[in-house]
Order: C-alpha cells, then sequence, then structure tokens
C-alpha cells in the first residue's frame, strides 16, 4: 500500500502527503506510531495533499509520521455478538466488558459504515402494522407505525430522552424486535440511566447500544449514527429482522457535522450551518427504510436549539419524518407529562387507512375541540367562563378532561417517583376518549 507523511497538525486535522496513488473519500489510513492511530480521508487537496480526520482525538501523532493505506473505509463487525453490548463508533467496547475474541472478531462480517446497501424501498406489500406504546397521547395523534419514522422534538429539559425511555420499554417489550440504540451527543448520565433502564427490565440481551456521548469529539459523534445504522442494515437484509431504531439526539449528529466542517474551514450555509447540512441529513435519513427482507422502525430525538421550532436544521430533520411529537416547554410548566403540544405535533399515518374510521374520526373531533379550547382561553381571560355559551362551556369542559386524560405516570419513572406507571392499549385508549366525547 501507497505511504504518506504527516506535514501538517490542526487540532482534529491531520494533513498527510502521498508521493503517489492517493487514498480514496473516507477510507481508513493508519499512522505508523505505537497505537497504530487510525484517520479518516476527508478530502483529497491540491496535488498529494490529503486532509485527514483524527478519529481517536490521539495527540501523540507529530510531524514526519509515516502513513499506510488500508485500501478500505472505516469497517465495523456486525452479528448477533454486538447485541446486549454498549460500542463507540469504531465498535470498540466502552461498556467495561471485554473486547470480543481475535477469533470472534475474524469470524464476523464487516461493513462499510459509508457504503449503504441500498435496497429498494417496498411497502406496497407490507400491511401497515401500528406498534403500541402504551402511551395515550402518542397512539391516538402519531401513531407508531412499523417500518417508519417518527420524531420528538423539543427544547432542552421538556421530557425528550424520558419519553424515548418509556418508548424502547413499552415497544421493545411487546413487538418481540431487536431494538438498537443510537446515543449522540447527550450526556453520560443519560446514557447511563438508559443501559440501566434497559438492564433492570431484561431489555438489554435484545438490544446493541451505540455511544457517541458529549464528551467524544465532534468526528466520533458524527460516526455513532452510521455505526448503529449499518448494524441495523445487516440485521435487517442478512438476518431479515425487524428492528427498532432509537436515535438520540438527532440535531447533535447535525452540531457534530457542524464541528468538523468548522475545523476543516468550510464556508458554513443558511443560520450558521454546514453547507452540506441537506446531504447530511437526507443520506442518513434514507438508509432507515424497509425492504422485502425487514423493516427498520425509527424514533428519534430533535433538540430544539432556544425552542425555536423554525430552525433550519430542525426544519430539514422534520421533513424526512412520517410523525413529529412536539413537547412544549408551556405544557411542562403546567405539570404535565408527557409535555406534548398536540396542536402542533402531526402525523402523515393517522389515516383511515392505517388507523381505522373509528380511531381518524375520533381524532378529528379531538382536535377541533383542542383548538376551540386554545382559542376560547383568550376569551376567557378577559371575561370569563361563566360568560361563555352553554356550548362553548360544554367543549371548554371536555377539552380540559381530554387534557388531564391524555397525561400519564411512566413506568420508566416508577422507581424515582414511587408512582406506578401505566400502560393503556389501543382500544382502551378509544374508549376512554369516547366516555368524554359523550
Amino acid at each position: 500500500m501507497a505511504k504518506g507523511v504527516v506535514r501538517i497538525l490542526k487540532d482534529l486535522i491531520i494533513k498527510v502527503q502521498f508521493d503517489d496513488d492517493l487514498p480514496e473519500l473516507n477510507e481508513i489510513v493508519i499512522v505508523e506510531n505505537e497505537k497504530r492511530t487510525p484517520m479518516l480521508v476527508s478530502s483529497i487537496d491540491h496535488g498529494d495533499m490529503v486532509t485527514c480526520l483524527n478519529i481517536a482525538g490521539d495527540r501523540t501523532i507529530m510531524k514526519g509520521a509515516q502513513v499506510t493505506r488500508t485500501g478500505h473505509s472505516l469497517e465495523i463487525p456486525v452479528g448477533d455478538e454486538m447485541v446486549g453490548r454498549v460500542w463507540d463508533a469504531m465498535a470498540r467496547p466502552i461498556d467495561g466488558k471485554p473486547q470480543l475474541s481475535q477469533e470472534t472478531l475474524d469470524k464476523m462480517i464487516k461493513r462499510p459504515i459509508f457504503s449503504p446497501n441500498f435496497q429498494e424501498t417496498s411497502l406496497k406489500n407490507r400491511p401497515d402494522e401500528i406498534l403500541e406504546t402504551g402511551i395515550k397521547v402518542l397512539d391516538f395523534f402519531t401513531p407508531f407505525v412499523k417500518g417508519r419514522k417518527i420524531g420528538i422534538i423539543g427544547g432542552a429539559g421538556v421530557g425528550k430522552t424520558v419519553l424515548t425511555m418509556e418508548m424502547i420499554n413499552n415497544v421493545a417489550v411487546g413487538s418481540g424486535a431487536l431494538s438498537i440504540f443510537a446515543g449522540i451527543g447527550e450526556r453520560i448520565r443519560e446514557g447511563h440511566e438508559l443501559y440501566k433502564t434497559l438492564d433492570d427490565n431484561g431489555l438489554l440481551k435484545t438490544t446493541a447500544m451505540f455511544f457517541g456521548q458529549m464528551n467524544e469529539n465532534p468526528v466520533q459523534r458524527a460516526l455513532i449514527g452510521l455505526s448503529a445504522i449499518t448494524l441495523a442494515e445487516y440485521f435487517r437484509d442478512d438476518q431479515k429482522k425487524d428492528i427498532l431504531l432509537f436515535a438520540d439526539n438527532m440535531y447533535r449528529y447535525i452540531q457534530a457535522r457542524n464541528e468538523v466542517s468548522t475545523i476543516i474551514d468550510q464556508t458554513p450555509a443558511e443560520g450558521g450551518y454546514e453547507p452540506t447540512i441537506f446531504s447530511d441529513v437526507k443520506g442518513l435519513q434514507d438508509r432507515l427504510a424497509s425492504n422485502d427482507h425487514g423493516s427498520i422502525t425509527a424514533l428519534q430525538t430533535i433538540y430544539v436549539p432556544a425552542d425555536d421550532l423554525s430552525d433550519p436544521a430542525v426544519q430539514m430533520i422534520q421533513h424526512e419524518l412520517d410523525s413529529t411529537i412536539v413537547l412544549s416547554r408551556a405544557v411542562a410548566a403546567q405539570g404535565l407529562r408527557p409535555a406534548v403540544d398536540i396542536t402542533a405535533s402531526s402525523s402523515s399515518l393517522l389515516t383511515p387507512e392505517i388507523v381505522g374510521e373509528r380511531h381518524y374520526m375520533l381524532s378529528v373531533r379531538v382536535m377541533a375541540i383542542l383548538q376551540k379550547y386554545n382559542s376560547l382561553k383568550g376569551i376567557i381571560a378577559i371575561i370569563g367562563e361563566s360568560e361563555l355559551s352553554p356550548e362553548d362551556r360544554d367543549d371548554y369542559e371536555k377539552a380540559k378532561k381530554l387534557i388531564k386524560y391524555f397525561s400519564q405516570q411512566f413506568n420508566v419513572m416508577e422507581k424515582m417517583t414511587g408512582v406506578k406507571g401505566e400502560f393503556h392499549s389501543r382500544e382502551d385508549n378509544l374508549n376512554g376518549i369516547e366516555e368524554i366525547l359523550v
């Protein structure tokens, strides 16, 4: 393989000069030092210079060090051995348990994380199957359908991660599907709590976890989602399984890509984000697909900077989703959990063909009452509830009952709050709503 020499060091950016036979984009090259540090080729510069990303953040690399091509992209091992463990972007264990033996690694298939095995999505032949989350407000307004993408959108501290943990707990048990979790740029504490929750509930044996938390460098945070999706694609295509993929937080993926873009001196685009933001989002989201072999059902959280839903990155991710659940600080301030802003949430899956005529017609009636409730609040603040017409007063009371009904206790918070968690079947949910509307 061709050799190169390190010429320039700039934080995570390493400029390498090759004599001939330049490496390919996204190829892994190895620094010939004691650690044999892997680097990812980011771009081919003028002449014989190549820009590489220092994935591991190794600070021992020195100018003049020899660099060797590997001839392949960043690859991770895939297989049943990955389940029940926690891995970083390069599939190294970070759960305190030993690395897989060399004999095991040699037997496992290696998959490049940048070369998705795109196959034609064929949802026409797959009937829409609703997965019950047991969470009343979600099952009613934003049904969780196998093979589709759902997003939980909200600012800091409104309950995105807790809601995700509850859905993992409720859906993974009932569906029997394999779960893959990607922790992208979130707090280490949250990752530890999720690991403990899954372990306590016996879900770890059917879950593979990938973490690139906020303590990691932006290169690893930008790669962790791709590694998780690569394993999901293997189980879908090779083992023909249905996969539940949970990503927390998709906005942090954009943030990590933006940091990488900054350190390689790219000119920012709209909103200060990286110029490749569209292809970054699209390339990742397009891989969360179903085909004749199996399905990938994706639940993603999206952090909203400064609670601004019009942020370009948030809008771009939102356009890729089938359903969006908006969590509101105003709702959370009322003590309601989950803090879902029902009128701001939406789903293209809430149709008679998917949820049935009864469910759909109920959702139309409930949404109309809640929208009327929001418009009446301003009037009541001025003239009082007693001045409303009997019809308006009746609808206002129904709306208050519905808002209270959609609030519930979570199973994953039971040990912390001492209050027993709730799980509501879809049928019980519809019956409860009909009782309020009568």
